[in-house]
């Protein structure tokens, strides 16, 4: 580990033990600046001069404070967070610390509500010098991207379904959406995913597709095809004519997808093409 240079809220930052007193430990950055570590996180493994890994955000008197304990979320990141408690200024999210995590009103689209989860970025307050949580999450996205190209591969975390898809974050800085009739699988808010540009718009959006595009997608479906016909002991009961939805449950793809891909195998001498369904030779 390399000692941190300064103090950084709401991050991580790796620091020497500099001096024990009853209520914990200080530990100080290389440039002198100290935060105290509480009694409850010190453990015999903590000496003079050893460096050790904490998260700083502020107490509930607004002082810098470190712990040992890792939140689910840290500064500048994104995550889906569950409410837990409301007032009249905001409401609290749990976050993996004792203290909860302030939302303010105004940084909220509606009043959040306990038990519901809202997908919020953690930024900085400068009016308080705290961390906190915000809904708006427009105010935060790069409307001009740099070095992206259709087909390129990118991760994303879906945040919001809308009439027409999922809106996403792109690289943790960009917006994109993957609409309705690009899934054919399960979408679940808060999660990570692989996903490919389809078009980089205009207005500086960018649409998505879960699979790759052009010819890897179509080599990586009619594999697909192969595997699930291979491990049903070489029958399927599917075929060109087989219902739109039924291929989307059954395989995960367009129909379109799965007509290309029967072509494929047809062509490669791999699957044989009958009326009752798709068997290997």
């Amino acid at each position: 580990m390399q000692l941190s240079k300064h103090l950084e809220l709401g991050k991580l930052n790796t620091l020497r033990v500099d001096r024990l007193t009853p209520h914990g430990i200080f530990l100080m950055a290389e440039d002198g600046k100290d935060v105290l570590l509480p009694q409850a996180y010190v453990t015999d493994a903590m000496q003079e001069d050893s460096l050790i890994e904490v998260f700083l955000y502020t107490d509930s008197e607004d002082r810098l404070i470190a712990t040992t304990l890792k939140p689910y979320v840290m500064l500048d990141q994104f995550a889906l967070l569950e409410v837990v408690d409301v007032a009249k200024f905001g409401a609290f999210l749990d976050w993996g610390l004792p203290k909860d995590l302030l939302s303010p009103t105004k940084l909220q689209k509606n009043p959040f509500k306990i038990g519901e989860k809202h997908f919020i970025k953690v930024v900085y307050d400068e009016k308080t010098h705290r961390l906190v949580a915000s809904e708006k999450l427009g105010d935060f996205f790069n409307y001009r991207p740099k070095g992206l190209h259709p087909t390129q591969e990118v991760s994303i975390i879906p945040i919001q379904k809308t009439p027409l898809g999922y809106k996403c974050i792109v690289n943790d800085k960009y917006e994109g959406l993957i609409y309705h009739n690009e899934i054919f699988s399960d979408v679940i808010i808060g999660n990570t995913l692989r996903a490919y540009i389809k078009t980089v718009r205009n207005d500086g959006k960018i649409d998505l597709s879960l699979r790759p595009i052009g010819a890897k997608n179509a080599a990586t479906e009619a594999q697909k095809v192969l595997q699930l016909l291979e491990q049903n002991g070489g029958i399927m009961p599917y075929n060109y004519k087989s219902d739109a939805e039924l291929i989307k449950d059954v395989f995960s793809m367009s129909k379109k997808g799965f007509k290309r891909s029967l072509t494929k195998l047809q062509e490669d001498g791999k699957i044989i093409i009958k009326e009752t369904g798709i068997y290997l030779p």
